[in-house]
C-alpha cells in the first residue's frame, strides 16, 4: 500500500488560482463566472488504499465544478480496480471527464475498464470532446517519443517506426477532436506530457517515454485554455507551451511530494470571461 496519509481537511489547492464562484450550481455556470476544475492523475487504484481515494474524491466533489482525471486510474489494468475507483466516484454532482493511461492498458483490458467507468458516469475521452458546464473537454492518452530535437523519428527498424507512428496517431486523434470543437473555452486532458518542462526531474534516460512534442504542435495550432496531464511522478507541476498555454502535471505522487500535508489534487480556476484566441499559427 502507498504510504500517503489520509488527511481530513485542506485539499491541494493552488491558492493563487483558487477563487470560488458566486454560484456553485455545476449545471448552470453563467458566462462571466468561473469554473473550478479539480485535477488529479495516477491514482493507481489498488496500490493506493480505497479509504484514501474516497477521501480525495469526497474533497474534490466539494471543491470543484468539474473533476478531471489524467490517466493511470488503475495500477495493473485490472477491471476490478476500475470497479473500486468507480465506487469512490459514484454519485458525483459534477461532471468527471478523463483519459486512460499506460497502466490502464497493462492487461489489454482497456475497453472493459472504459466501460466500467462509463457505467459509473465517468466520461472517458479518447480523441474525443465532451461539453461540460459550458467548456469543451478534449482528451487523448497520448504517447511517448521525446521532445524537440531529441524526439524519435520514424526511420530505421520497423519496431521504431511503429513506436513513432503510435505517437503520430495519438496526435492526429487529438487534433481531430480539437478541430471539431468551436467552443471559446476548451480544456485539454492528457496522460502523456506535451512539453518537456513538466517532466523535468525524471531520469534523463527515460524522459522520452513521458510524452511528445507532437502533442504540443497540435496545441500550437488549436489552442486551449489549460492543459492537464499525469504520468511523470517525479516531474514538475507547472509549465507552459510555447504559446503560453498553462500546463499542469497532476500526477498524484508529485502533488503529494510537493505538499505532503494536503490531499493530492489541485484546483484550477478557469475564468469564462477570457475566451481562447482562435488564431491558428
Amino acid at each position: 500500500m502507498c504510504s500517503i496519509p489520509i488527511f481530513q481537511r485542506n485539499p491541494w489547492v493552488r491558492s493563487s488560482l483558487f477563487s470560488p464562484p458566486e454560484s456553485t450550481d455545476t449545471h448552470d455556470v453563467k458566462q462571466g463566472s468561473v469554473i473550478r476544475i479539480a485535477a488529479v492523475g495516477d491514482l493507481h487504484c489498488s496500490f493506493i488504499s480505497p479509504e484514501f481515494l474516497r477521501s480525495v474524491c469526497h474533497e474534490m466533489k466539494e471543491k470543484a465544478d468539474v473533476v478531471v482525471l489524467c490517466g493511470d486510474l488503475t495500477h495493473r489494468g485490472d477491471p476490478e480496480e476500475a470497479n473500486t475507483l468507480s465506487e469512490c466516484l459514484e454519485n458525483f454532482s459534477c461532471p468527471v471527464p478523463g483519459v486512460l493511461g499506460n497502466h490502464d492498458h497493462e492487461q489489454g483490458k482497456a475497453d472493459i475498464i472504459r466501460q466500467v467507468f462509463e457505467e459509473a458516469g465517468i466520461i472517458i475521452l479518447d480523441g474525443t470532446s465532451h461539453r461540460v458546464n459550458g467548456i469543451d473537454c478534449i482528451g487523448v492518452k497520448g504517447f511517448g517519443g521525446g521532445f524537440g530535437n531529441e524526439a524519435s523519428q520514424p526511420w530505421g527498424e520497423a519496431i521504431m517506426k511503429e513506436f513513432v507512428q503510435e505517437t503520430q496517431q495519438e496526435a492526429r486523434n487529438f487534433e481531430a477532436a480539437l478541430r471539431q470543437s468551436k467552443n471559446t473555452h476548451r480544456v485539454a486532458i492528457l496522460h502523456y506530457a506535451p512539453i518537456r518542462e513538466t517532466v523535468e526531474g525524471e531520469a534523463k534516460e527515460i524522459i522520452p517515454f513521458f510524452g511528445s512534442s507532437m502533442l504540443e504542435e497540435v496545441l500550437m495550432r488549436y489552442p486551449v485554455n489549460v492543459v492537464f496531464h499525469g504520468h511523470a511522478h517525479h516531474g514538475k507541476m507547472e509549465g507552459r507551451i510555447s504559446n503560453h498555454i498553462p500546463v499542469w502535471n497532476a500526477a498524484m505522487p508529485l502533488l503529494h511530494r510537493t505538499n505532503p500535508a494536503m490531499l493530492p489534487f489541485f484546483v484550477h480556476t478557469l475564468k469564462l470571461a477570457t475566451p481562447i484566441d482562435f488564431h491558428e499559427t
